[in-house]
């Protein structure tokens, strides 16, 4: 990907070997082409596949020898389409979650535009591929990630990294509003049978924008090479069309129409 850093980035000091510069060790590949869909959070909808492909340099047997061990795992990952808006990054944000009027530190948010642009998602590992060109690779669900998304590490998740007690902040302990999924026979006909289930349940999340609180709309997702076409009520998700998307609006793909 060809994409110009912020000014944070152009001022940071030049790598040595006190400081190594950090590489793309993989990169997910999943069936979101853009960031419109993507679940808002790893592991709500446990029904999405994706792949951890890793780059020539780091394709190694020896590299992932142990981790059939571990049912998850921890992805630290970069929002590469952040950077390449250009925005610097700023102390404070407008989380969604609150509408979009309410200033938090960056900090106290999970805000794509940060000083290192890094994000950490936990998957659960579900194979790792040993046949193919690409192999070995690392099939996971619940990634909360854009095709192609550069991956700069992956760990094993422990038990000890649950913290019971953990409070949720301005989050809530109820994040997530489920929604209905009304979707013609016909309709769901068009989507893969493999793909169905994680369709419906990245629906019924609202892939909307928070702010986008609007029945009369119709929205777009892209999915798994589908343009799903759907709006939303109080309660229920309505499908009204699938059709195969076009992949070279996929990348500038607005969410709605």
């Amino acid at each position: 990907m060809d994409q110009q850093p912020s000014p944070a980035f152009d001022q940071a000091p030049e790598p040595t070997p006190e400081r190594p510069a950090y590489r793309t060790i993989a990169r997910i590949r999943s069936d979101f082409p853009s960031k419109f869909g993507v679940p808002r959070q790893s592991g709500l909808v446990p029904e999405l596949l994706a792949r951890v492909v890793f780059e020539p340099a780091f394709r190694s047997v020896d590299a992932v020898r142990g981790i059939d061990g571990f049912s998850h795992l921890w992805l630290l990952w970069e929002f590469d389409k952040s950077i390449s808006s250009g925005r610097d990054w700023s102390p404070t944000v407008r989380p969604p979650r609150l509408g979009g009027h309410d200033r938090l530190g960056v900090f106290a948010t999970r805000s794509p535009f940060r000083p290192n642009p890094i994000g950490l998602s936990s998957v659960r590992l579900v194979r790792v591929e040993s046949d193919g060109d690409d192999a070995p690779a690392l099939v996971v669900s619940g990634a909360d990630l854009v095709d192609g998304t550069p991956l700069l590490d992956v760990k094993p998740y422990i038990p000890y990294d649950v913290h019971p007690e953990a409070t949720s902040g301005f989050i809530g302990e109820n994040p997530e509003t489920w929604y209905a999924v009304d979707i013609p026979d016909e309709l769901l006909a068009r989507v893969p049978e493999g793909k169905r289930e994680a369709l419906l349940g990245v629906l019924a999340h609202d892939p909307r924008p928070r702010f986008m609180d609007d029945p009369g709309r119709v929205f777009g997702l892209p999915f798994a090479g589908l343009d799903v076409r759907f709006r939303i009520d109080a309660t229920t998700v309505h499908v009204v069309d699938v059709q195969p998307l076009d992949p070279d609006a996929a990348a500038a793909w607005p969410g709605y129409r």
